[in-house]
């Protein structure tokens, strides 16, 4: 007889889902619980998690830090917090409903889906699941298969701090996930691209399941001729140089004002040659591209942008090491072939702009990014870009740094994505708001109650 074919799920939803609906995750014990378990997961496997990231993405032992840093400052603030986000919240009732008692809980919402992205494959695994526990709800996570190292180290690691009920690892590519997704989740958190995320949405539509969708889009970084220069050239070629630049919310272009162009560029190259030396394809210090797929996609890029004398400073790469050297090109137009699609990767294209208008203009002419930053000493251009624009999120004067204020969202609007998480808004992302209203026995007024005759003035005096 044909062999049977072995269970994509090795411990069923069904299963998992049974902790949630026994009530056994309600208790604030059992969550602290997980946290814990955890915790000790990201002690035990430091080493490793570094060793996995420089083979996967060729990150520096800094950069690579940065991934279990988030992921322990997420599991800090949760531990602090997590008694008072569970804690019923009352809600006052009107004098119809009096006396009576009425609240709103969070509730787990079962066994949920986390798929992870392939840049940082550590962290936006692990941050969500933080949230998910927190929540009181079992996961299956399944990492990406363009990081392999880390798909291996999280499908061997976790089943030694976890229950398969609990937490299960599903490893394997595109096919693999599209397999998952036809099961039945109580909630999808997905990590990644909107051709990606389109699927996604769609395959939860079949089962009515919640999505989140953390996606990215071409971040702008307007530079007014008023900033500081020499600082803003400072972050914006860390915020671009970080993890070779494959980073959702790292500056996708610069809109930058004609009085201060050539300073800035100037800048940032000086920068980017301080950084990682005169020779930045051989730096400790700078990441490689993850896939020969993502390296000719940028190289092809590139490569239109040396031919028709763009590059302003770098342009070189290494295809024997995946590398890319931080490149500044400059363009002329929002048409430019840089401009068509998320870079995701060490290229700046630099747009000079009359005004901030202008910049706002350009902004607001394409799909909502997920970051927005502003560099500028005007309070009031500060405000006017908050109030004419749409972005997941706004950050003056700095890049990336949002994403480390853990207390606070993140997350897309429109095309960059829905939903958001890290705090207790991940801690939401993963719960139902449940409302409750208790009434007692003892006081029944009438007027609700057929026949309805001559109540109709009586209903509108009390109730309005």
């Amino acid at each position: 007889s044909a062999p049977t074919a072995t269970p994509l799920l090795a411990t069923p939803i069904a299963a998992m889902r049974a902790p949630v609906s026994t009530g056994l995750t309600r208790s604030l014990a059992w969550r602290l619980e997980q946290l814990d378990r955890l915790e000790g997961l990201l002690r035990d496997q430091e080493a490793a998690v570094l060793e996995a990231l420089a083979a996967d993405l060729g990150k520096p032992p800094l950069e690579a830090t940065f991934e279990l840093i988030a992921v322990r400052q997420e599991l800090t603030l949760t531990r602090r917090q997590l008694k008072r986000w569970m804690a019923p919240r009352p809600i006052g009732l009107d004098l119809a409903l009096r006396p009576g008692q009425a609240w709103v809980q969070t509730e787990p919402l079962g066994c949920v889906l986390i798929i992870g992205p392939w840049n940082y494959p550590f962290h936006l695994c692990l941050h969500p699941l933080v949230s998910a526990l927190a929540a009181g709800n079992t996961a299956v996570l399944k990492p990406s298969e363009h990081a392999p190292h880390i798909s291996a180290l999280l499908a061997r690691c976790l089943p030694l701090a976890f229950p398969a009920e609990v937490v299960q690892v599903v490893t394997g590519d595109g096919a693999v996930a599209a397999e998952l997704l036809e099961q039945q989740f109580d909630h999808i958190f997905f990590t990644g691209g909107g051709r990606v995320g389109r699927l996604v949405m769609a395959a939860a539509a079949r089962h009515l399941t919640p999505v989140t969708l953390e996606l990215g889009g071409k971040s702008p970084a307007i530079v007014l001729a008023d900033a500081d220069i020499a600082t803003s050239a400072k972050r914006l070629a860390w915020g671009k140089g970080l993890n070779a630049g494959q980073t959702c919310i790292a500056p996708d272009h610069l809109l930058v004002q004609p009085a201060v162009r050539e300073a800035l560029v100037a800048a940032i190259a000086a920068e980017w040659q301080r950084f990682y030396g005169s020779d930045p394809l051989a730096s400790e210090d700078m990441g490689c591209i993850v896939n020969e797929v993502q390296f000719q996609r940028l190289e092809a890029l590139l490569a239109g942008a040396r031919s028709r004398g763009q590059v302003l400073a770098g342009g070189r790469s290494d295809p024997s090491r995946r590398r890319i050297e931080p490149t500044l090109v400059a363009i002329e137009s929002g048409d430019d072939p840089l401009m068509q699609e998320e870079l995701f990767g060490p290229i700046l294209p630099v747009l000079a702009v009359a005004n901030l208008e202008a910049a706002l203009a350009e902004v607001r002419a394409r799909p909502k990014p997920l970051a927005l930053y502003l560099f500028s000493h005007d309070r009031a251009a500060q405000q006017r870009t908050l109030d004419t624009t749409s972005s997941g999120g706004v950050c003056f004067n700095d890049v990336v740094m949002q994403a480390g204020a853990a207390a606070l969202p993140l997350g897309g609007v429109g095309e960059s994505g829905m939903g958001s998480y890290h705090g207790e808004a991940g801690f939401l992302t993963f719960s139902h708001r449940r409302t409750v209203l208790r009434r007692p026995f003892w006081l029944d007024l009438p007027f609700r109650y057929p026949p309805y005759a001559g109540k109709l003035a009586l209903v509108k005096r009390l109730l309005g």
